[in-house]
């Protein structure tokens, strides 16, 4: 494994982790949306080394970790990861607020995906509640990017 991919591996395998740790049934619409995010910044940061093929990797994965329809996430991820990509010259300059905000964009993005692939194999809609969860992602945000950061620069990552 070369210098740099053993973080960014190491902190989507927590990402997934968090994605299938138990919750209260009460609490489960409001779950995080952790690898989105985490693949959110690995695009922004090092868009050469994280792109559409390791979301679409780790896509698969948290469908099957999440029992969904093999490539219900994939998709998502992979949508949000190529946007991210072709915009994140503009958007790294961005204070972290107005990077939330683009954040909040992705993850209604990546849910809208999920909704749809739903809807189109005859699952019955989840409540309007779920729609919440992008916009703890985008407060979340802020913090997740410092942590992320500081991780990258410990471990040399470019």
């Amino acid at each position: 494994m070369s210098r740099g991919y053993g973080i960014i591996y190491t902190t989507l395998l927590i990402s997934l982790v968090l994605s299938v740790l138990p919750m209260p049934e009460s609490l489960q619409l409001y779950r995080v949306q952790w690898t989105a995010l985490v693949l959110i910044y690995w695009c922004m940061a090092v868009p050469e080394r994280a792109g559409v093929g390791l979301a679409f990797v780790a896509g698969l994965l948290l469908d099957i970790l999440t029992g969904t329809l093999l490539g219900q996430h994939a998709l998502g991820l992979s949508v949000i990861a190529y946007i991210t990509i072709k915009t994140y010259r503009r958007v790294r300059v961005f204070p972290l607020w107005q990077q939330s905000v683009f954040v909040v964009v992705l993850l209604l993005i990546e849910r809208m995906f999920f909704f749809w692939v739903d809807g189109a194999i005859g699952r019955p809609a989840k409540s309007a509640e779920s729609w919440l969860a992008p916009f703890l992602g985008g407060l979340i945000w802020p913090w997740l990017f410092i942590i992320m950061r500081d991780l990258r620069r410990r471990f040399h990552s470019p």
